[in-house]
């Protein structure tokens, strides 16, 4: 361990930072010497001098076969349907219909190449992590934080997560290289005295067992990336790595140990980042993502491995980081201007992976990791809420892709983080010409003139056998990713000789596929929604995120939703008064839209045992130790926690410790 991570004064070569009354919180819960070490905000317009000697992975021979190859489908696509649309002579129409339809294609060829460069691996049983795990389980060399940080979550879940991974690394005999800090930022006394009345309790109950302390901020300043922040400058000097965890995250204590033996192993390493499987879904939304994330995504990660490298991104939990590197590279600034594209950045970690890549530091992927889990939102008023948040913070990364000194694939993150965004309006878009061009071939509304000496428009002629060609490739495409996925998954059913494998998975494959297709046209119009809030100066704030499945009525579903079903009755009948294969062609995206009050409503309920069944995974039919274990101690702390409180009439009351 380096001399400056022990010494407070030695900390960044810098004298210790002043001690500062900055936490609401019990000062005995947060009961160790703090170890300083300065946390810089970073200058975008500085161009960092490389002070260290790296031996960058080689990595031109993937990236050159992702993006040429998806190039190249873009190119023979783009051809293709110029081919379809130049039956007479190309419209004005026609061309903006070409380019949006193009931009479109060649993100999803993109993501599809990726997903299909990660399958040929895992299909034949290798392993993609862009760095090297330890075999065996052995003390790591330096001792490393695991921080939590929280903003109105249920205690008795964060409890009975840090108790279950206390357990299993009491198990292995390694809870001496480990510390865990549970990082507050609820707001309000009443909340804030019940979440300290609870970690109290933890902290008492596993004192013997692993070292736990607590801390609610004053001032919840920058949000997550600033609770991360006030760690390190206040005791970052003391740990050579620290482990990003989200509330609803949960990890093993053998993924702990491989993580923090790997940051050991590899000195240029400055984040190694795990791909978390989603689990814990009871409803019927959370059913259909888990499904997606586990079965498809495998093979979308090993992609991202592949072409990555050293040069990945980071999600922001789930994830070791030297400490030494953050702080020293990946202090965030306040951006220029007013919110929503000034002020705090809120998709940090796209960002701090960035900061990282720039000073030279290994950003790795780990796909191999298999006991990572990470939750998400029960219903689609949920992921929207989320959804809103992120897509402003991905948006505020345009400020920044350009500015000097970042990595080429630095500039891709941020670059792909704005587009998946933009690339719901440029779809959007796309469709709207796609029905005027449809009018304009029926002569129902005027087109335009090519030449002024022209005494009639040339009205557009589109090709249908060719556009149905077309058509069908451009779906293979887009399926292809759930195609290897099903593959997957059929393979490691057989292997494990179940009965009803390849059944079941077939069967989930095509009802995940039927709601996906409901739900994207919803999200194309609530991500559109949000673009255009953003550019007018929209700011999304930060809600507390919604863990619990709370059911919407129908009656709520259906008010959220009418003008997203108004607009889809209103193309249907477009559509059916212009022409029955329009209405066809424009059928799954009108289906999403009229039926998206019910669509929301029922996604939103219970999986029930029949979809349950079909969309299982084999996180959930044989689930890892480490969940069962967060399951029970949940359900201990839950029952403790309302006992505590009902002794004491208000938790919140409850005496501080002397």
């Amino acid at each position: 361990m380096d001399a400056g991570l022990n010494d407070p004064a030695a900390a960044a070569g810098s004298a210790p930072l002043p001690v500062a009354a900055k936490d609401a919180s019990d000062p005995a819960l947060l009961s160790l010497a703090e170890q300083p070490l300065l946390m810089p905000p970073q200058d975008f317009s500085e161009k960092l001098p490389l002070t260290r000697e790296q031996k960058r992975q080689g990595y031109w021979v993937p990236r050159a076969a992702v993006f040429f190859g998806a190039a190249l489908m873009t190119a023979a696509f783009a051809y293709e349907l110029y081919g379809v649309l130049s039956v007479v002579q190309v419209t004005p129409i026609q061309m903006i219909f070409l380019v949006l339809s193009t931009v479109s294609f060649g993100w999803i060829a993109l993501g599809t190449l990726s997903c299909a460069m990660g399958f040929l691996p895992l299909f034949a049983g290798e392993k993609a992590d862009s760095i090297s795990l330890a075999k065996s389980i052995t003390t790591p060399a330096n001792r490393t934080a695991l921080l939590f940080p929280v903003h109105h979550e249920d205690p008795a879940s964060i409890a009975g997560t840090i108790a279950a991974i206390a357990e299993e690394l009491e198990s292995l005999g390694q809870t001496k290289a480990f510390d865990i800090f549970i990082l507050s930022d609820t707001r309000g006394e009443a909340a804030g005295g019940v979440e300290e009345a609870a970690y109290r309790e933890l902290i008492e109950r596993l004192k013997d067992t692993i070292g736990v302390y607590y801390r609610r901020r004053i001032e919840a300043t920058a949000r997550k990336a600033g609770n991360i922040k006030d760690w390190v400058e206040r005791f970052g000097a003391g740990y050579e790595q620290f482990i990003i965890m989200d509330a609803d995250s949960v990890m093993s204590g053998e993924a702990l140990i491989k993580l923090s033996l790997a940051m050991d192993a590899d000195p240029n390493a400055g984040l190694i980042q795990t791909v978390p499987r989603i689990v814990g879904g009871t409803t019927l939304l959370q059913k259909l993502q888990q499904f997606a994330c586990n079965v498809y995504g495998p093979s979308v990660a090993a992609g991202l491995a592949f072409w990555h490298r050293d040069q990945g991104n980071y999600w922001g939990h789930n994830a070791v980081i030297r400490t030494r590197a953050f702080a020293e590279a990946a202090g965030l600034p306040d951006l220029p201007g007013p919110k929503p594209f000034g002020g705090h950045i809120m998709s940090h970690d796209f960002v701090e992976a960035v900061l990282l890549q720039r000073a030279g530091w290994g950003v790795n992927m780990v796909p191999s990791v298999s006991a990572s889990f990470e939750g998400v939102p029960p219903s689609l008023a949920d992921l929207v809420v989320r959804d809103r948040r992120w897509a402003q913070g991905n948006l505020q990364h345009l400020k920044i892709v350009s500015k000097r000194g970042l990595t080429a694939m630095g500039r891709v993150h941020l670059a792909m983080g704005a587009f998946s965004y933009l690339v719901s309006a440029i779809w959007a878009l796309s469709l709207v010409v796609g029905i005027i061009l449809t009018l304009q071939g029926q002569q129902l509304i005027p087109s335009y003139f090519q030449d002024s000496k022209t005494l009639f428009p040339i009205w557009p002629v589109i090709d249908p056998g060719a556009a149905m060609r077309l058509f069908l490739a451009t779906m293979a495409v887009v399926l292809l990713p759930k195609w290897l996925g099903m593959v997957l998954e059929i393979k490691r059913a057989y292997s494990a000789s179940e009965l009803f494998g390849t059944p079941r998975a077939l069967a989930g494959v095509i009802i995940e596929t039927l709601f996906s297709m409901l739900l994207a046209p919803i999200l194309m119009m609530t991500q559109t929604a949000a673009i255009v809030q953003i550019w007018l100066g929209h700011d999304s704030g930060w809600k507390a995120q919604s863990r619990g499945g709370n059911a919407i009525s129908l009656k709520d579903a259906l008010r959220w939703h009418w003008m997203h079903s108004a607009l889809g009755a209103l193309v249907a009948l477009i559509c059916w008064e212009t022409s029955p294969g329009l209405l066809v062609w424009m059928s799954p995206v009108i289906l999403g839209l009229v039926l998206s009050g019910f669509v929301h409503w029922l996604t939103a309920q219970p999986a029930g045992p029949v979809f349950s069944a079909l969309l299982s995974t084999d996180e959930e039919r044989q689930p890892a130790p480490i969940l069962q274990r967060a399951e029970r101690h949940t359900d201990i702390w839950t029952k403790r926690l309302a006992a505590l409180a009902a002794a004491n009439g208000d938790a919140s009351k409850l005496p501080r410790a002397a």
